[in-house]
């Protein structure tokens, strides 16, 4: 579990970074910038595209050379260099341009950094290791948040100051992960991948059929975050809302992957796209602060159900040779509804109101739920 404890000390650090400036985005780009909620959503659908749309390249190379710390360095660098962008940022172009940068770090490094967590554990501890990484990134985001809720409460607010102060994290991030133990073989010459979707598992390719689906609803978080904040919340309070969905996902993410390794992976996904249904319907009707307060809660445990269990039901019926380049297509096929989904939530909200959004996030979690139950 070493090389577990390593990347999740790193994703622990890089996650302190990340919330430290992630929250104030939506903030940022509208009172300082100009933006619209529309290139709020254009931005980040354009960010997590792209990182996405990587991932299952960094996987499938990772497993012909099976070397996954080289690319694990290299994404964690490229995303540093994207919040020194963000630091000199002074035009929502700019903080395009650093948000491509982070996501782009994000997508080389992720498919092969899953695919060593799964390496590194008991085929029977599969969810045991990836709750606790899920676990230790979000303690980061939660002391991000904290931290960037401190550092806006300070008299004359400077977002330069906050945005230049996330990039410590982000370094020490960096070099923790030399200490990582690598099973691949140096020198090794790439192999010959033969990847053949008829003979993958019906189960592994009904849940990324059913997860590209759902992507199309599923927009950015940043609109939960400008709801918030059309319901009355503030600048600082809104922080709060994404403290407290951090720290229910923290608490649950590691119980979450034990339980999934006793009761399978399905039922607790299932129950965490019914959750992600809930809480778009809540938002699209919530007219009251306190709703807020409880929606991000119940959020963070959609995610907590969902995000490190999945990755352990594709680590765990993938073929073994191709499993970072599975891993990394799951999270291609997502981001690839990533762009429209933020840009249509942009749209629907433009054109109908700020329920639009939520009332279509809502229906796709619950389709999703239902899908899961009854084809895999």
């Amino acid at each position: 579990m070493w090389n577990v404890i390593v990347l999740g000390l790193t994703s622990l650090l890089t996650d302190i970074s990340t919330e430290m400036v992630y929250p104030l985005l939506p903030i940022y780009l509208t009172t300082r910038l100009g933006a619209t909620p529309l290139i709020v959503g254009t931005i980040e659908g354009i960010a997590e595209s792209i990182a996405s749309l990587l991932k299952v390249f960094s996987g499938y190379y990772s497993d012909k050379v099976k070397q996954r710390k080289a690319f694990a360095i290299s994404g964690y660098g490229i995303s540093t260099v994207g919040k020194v962008i963000l630091y000199l940022s002074f035009s929502w172009p700019m903080v395009l341009t650093a948000r491509i940068l982070d996501r782009f770090g994000k997508g080389i490094r992720t498919a092969p950094r899953d695919a060593l967590i799964a390496e590194s554990a008991k085929k029977e501890e599969l969810g045991k290791a990836f709750g606790l990484h899920r676990a230790m990134d979000t303690l980061g985001a939660v002391i991000g948040v904290l931290t960037a809720y401190i550092l806006i409460s300070a008299p004359g607010i400077n977002y330069n100051k906050i945005f230049l102060a996330s990039l410590i994290p982000a370094l020490l991030g960096v070099m923790a992960l030399f200490f990582i133990r690598e099973k691949g073989e140096r020198g090794m010459k790439s192999k010959k991948l033969s990847l053949e979707w008829n003979k993958l598992d019906n189960r592994l390719k009904m849940f990324l059929i059913i997860m590209f689906i759902f992507t199309l609803g599923n927009s950015s978080n940043q609109f939960l975050l400008l709801k918030a904040k059309n319901v009355g919340f503030n600048d600082k309070t809104v922080i709060l809302l994404y403290l407290i969905y951090n720290i229910v996902y923290d608490i649950l993410s590691y119980p979450a992957g034990i339980i999934s390794d006793k009761i399978g992976r399905k039922r607790m996904i299932v129950m965490g796209y019914l959750a992600y249904g809930i809480v778009y319907f809540g938002f699209a009707l919530a007219k009251m602060p306190v709703t807020i307060w409880v929606l991000f809660g119940i959020y963070g445990l959609y995610m907590a159900f969902t995000e490190g269990v999945e990755k352990a039901f594709i680590s765990e019926v993938a073929p073994e040779q191709v499993r970072g380049t599975m891993i990394g297509l799951h999270a291609t096929l997502v981001g690839i509804g990533l762009f429209p989904a933020s840009f249509l939530a942009g749209m629907l909200w433009n054109l109908f109101g700020p329920s639009a959004p939520f009332y279509f996030g809502g229906l796709m979690g619950l389709l999703a739920a239902i899908g899961i139950k009854i084809l895999i």
